[in-house]
């Protein structure tokens, strides 16, 4: 199997070339290795390959799983794998390995997925762009200058480029969408609690955390979706998934739908000139699919819904860099940690419990002026960043100014984070390229549980305006 042959089909694709026999499992991995050692020493997305599920005879969990044979990895963040390292991109947590698999990987492996490494990773996920001090930065596909997104950007450049069709992300503040938006990919971030957290984590950042894919196909991601979607055990709390399959709910078009579009920011800001032209194109396709599309923004203190977010984060930060030091039995090195992350830590160690307690009201009053909005409204439609992807180097970690940071990377995406608040599904589509050709998503939001009207709207939007055979040539 070439590479061409390899890239012109998705995951459920090469699993049926595999069950249909046409191809074997060792040759899709061999096309996957093949174009990781051509193009990973360029992109850096897949900073770490796990040697015992290479093999040609190495078992594949999930035999006769939809994804059966099908090579994948986990973002280095969040989920472990059994036996491969965890480090969340920090020097702080380089060792870190896990004898059990987080039930999310559990299902991908029964699904047929094969684990075979990790994708780079900003320090704990707190950049729009990877470039990590400890693997160092991700390239995007598209422009070698540019950065892949982040914090799922290993991930976003290790599909963009070829080297898989689909592979895991997380999104604690936006993190599938932007690497989807500056790679080119459809990245879906699902409702929350709708995938299983466990066993590592009960009540992942309170509800802020996700967990899903970035894919070049919408069937992929809603076939994932049906592989990992429903409760683990012990679960504080699940949302229902809808008793027909997300695969099957694609293949019919979502009916006219109420949707929304701004062209600003929630602070009323402007955003770069493509962005904008990305959401009007859209907005004129969806109108030309038989949608109602009118302009109209929902209206809450997006600064206060921020600010609560960055406390009740950055206060987890802090938590899970005193349980490594409490693990180690020494405090954490300088050189351990990045500047600015040493400047979230102190900060986040300086938050009291009541001032902790007192974030989720003011969380909650947005949320529920954000959620009367969408009582109007079926979708939502945004830019999914304010600008193109930022050239490396743009945001740099190696400050102590923590407020500037902050500034600069969620400035460059300030759409995504309030739907990890509010916990709705949403959506990065590639359907615009700048004019010096990097990728420019937009976004789509469901109301809460409509995961499966978001992705038929996704497959129709794809089916009018295909996107899949535009690739980068590296």
């Amino acid at each position: 199997m070439n590479f061409d042959e390899y890239r012109s089909f998705d995951a459920l694709g090469l699993a049926g070339l595999i069950r249909k026999r046409e191809v074997s499992r060792a040759e899709v991995m061999q096309a996957a290795l093949s174009r990781l050692q051509a193009v990973n020493p360029t992109i850096n997305a897949v900073p770490y390959l796990h040697q015992p599920a290479l093999a040609p005879d190495a078992p594949v969990i999930g035999a006769d799983g939809p994804f059966a044979g099908v090579p994948y990895c986990i973002k280095d963040l969040h989920a472990p794998v059994r036996d491969m390292p965890l480090t969340h991109g920090s020097r702080l947590f380089a060792g870190q390995v896990f004898d059990f698999d987080a039930e999310t990987v559990a299902r991908l492996r029964r699904a047929g997925f094969v684990i075979i490494g990790r994708t780079n990773s900003p320090e704990f996920g707190m950049n729009v762009t990877t470039e990590p001090a400890l693997h160092g930065p991700t390239r995007n596909p598209w422009n070698l200058a540019h950065g892949a997104g982040g914090s799922s950007g290993g991930a976003g450049a290790a599909v963009a480029s070829g080297i898989l069709p689909a592979t895991h992300a997380t999104d604690s503040g936006g993190s599938i969408r932007i690497p989807a938006s500056c790679n080119g990919l459809f990245g879906l971030k699902p409702t929350r609690a709708l995938l299983p957290y466990g066993p590592h984590r009960g009540d992942a950042a309170h509800g802020i955390s996700h967990e899903h894919a970035v894919t070049r196909s919408v069937r992929d991601c809603a076939a994932i979706l049906d592989a990992t979607a429903g409760p683990d055990v012990g679960a504080p709390y699940f949302t229902q998934r809808p008793a027909e399959r997300f695969l099957d709910g694609i293949t019919r078009a979502p009916g006219p739908l109420r949707i929304a579009y701004t062209l600003q920011d929630f602070s009323g800001q402007p955003v770069h000139a493509e962005c904008r032209a990305a959401v009007e194109a859209a907005a004129q396709l969806l109108a030309g699919l038989g949608h109602h599309v009118e302009a109209a923004t929902p209206a809450f203190d997006y600064d206060a819904l921020f600010q609560a977010v960055m406390t009740v984060m950055m206060t987890g930060l802090a938590s899970n860099v005193d349980a490594r030091e409490q693990q180690l039995g020494r405090p954490a090195r300088a050189d351990e940690l990045e500047r600015v992350t040493h400047a979230a830590v102190a900060r986040g160690r300086g938050v009291s419990g009541t001032r902790y307690v007192a974030q989720f009201p003011r969380i909650n009053r947005e949320v529920r002026r954000i959620g009367q909005f969408f009582e109007q409204v079926d979708m939502l439609l945004t830019p999914t960043m304010a600008a193109p992807p930022p050239r490396l180097g743009t945001l740099s970690t190696d400050t102590d100014d923590l407020d500037a940071f902050i500034r600069a990377s969620f400035g460059l995406a300030p759409f995504t984070t309030p739907f990890n608040a509010t916990g709705q599904p949403a959506a990065s589509l590639p359907l615009h390229w700048s004019a010096d050709g990097l990728p420019v998503g937009v976004q789509l939001v469901g109301r809460f549980g409509a995961d499966a009207q978001l992705l038929a709207l996704a497959a129709q939007i794809e089916q009018a305006a295909p996107w899949f055979d535009r690739v980068p040539t590296l």
